[in-house]
């Protein structure tokens, strides 16, 4: 009697494992053959500045293919679409915005309407002064004063490094940031190994550099 009592307990027991492993696999079967969830960042988009040139079409419609120079004020105007704020925005935000204005005139569906940056103009810094080449450069990466300086062809005779300044338009008016360059041109004379406590400003678009 004891036997078949210890028989029937051991097939419980074998069941139980059975089932508890079967629900195991089942679990771990149904979620290796989930997709795997990729993150994605969102990339970033160019946004428009005033002084760049952007090429607009509404497609099949040639009298609305223009190219246009972003006014100062961060506007520009388009066929039936009026004036249209574009500094800060991206082209795509302005697409939506010129479909959403002309959307009236056309019985069906609002023909595609691209916008593509031509001369990103407005990304643009200057160094005037005593440099060897004054003038305007594109920002295509991040440039302190320094290297805006080397990009402007250096210093030229005369200059006074150490008292440079950048102008900058901030949102009260124009903001002037001295800017000693003196003491990075010595080098190391002038500097100590290791992190400097004192850092280069950045220049952004639409910043002057000017050295004296």
């Amino acid at each position: 009697m004891r036997q078949g009592q210890n028989d029937r307990q051991s097939a419980r027991r074998w069941c139980r494992a059975a089932v508890y492993t079967t629900l195991c696999l089942g679990a771990w079967s149904a979620h290796a053959a989930e997709p795997a969830r990729s993150v994605t960042a969102p990339s970033g988009e160019y946004r428009v500045n005033a002084g760049d040139e952007l090429d607009v079409s509404v497609w099949g419609e040639e009298r609305m293919q223009k190219t246009v120079r972003v006014l100062p004020d961060g506007t520009f105007a388009f066929p039936l679409a009026g004036r249209v704020s574009a500094s800060g925005n991206t082209p795509r935000e302005i697409a939506d915005t010129i479909t959403g204005r002309i959307k009236s005139n056309f019985r069906d569906s609002v023909p595609e309407v691209t916008v593509i940056v031509r001369d990103p103009a407005g990304m643009r810094f200057f160094v005037v002064g005593k440099v060897r080449t004054p003038g305007s450069y594109p920002i295509s990466r991040s440039v302190n004063a320094l290297q805006a300086l080397s990009m402007a062809g250096g210093a030229a005779d005369f200059a006074d490094v150490s008292h440079a300044v950048l102008l900058r338009q901030g949102t009260k008016g124009q903001v002037v940031e001295p800017v000693d360059l003196g003491q990075m041109l010595k080098g190391g004379r002038a500097l100590s190994p290791g992190v400097q406590t004192t850092e280069l400003p950045m220049l952004g678009a639409g910043d002057v550099l000017v050295i004296p």
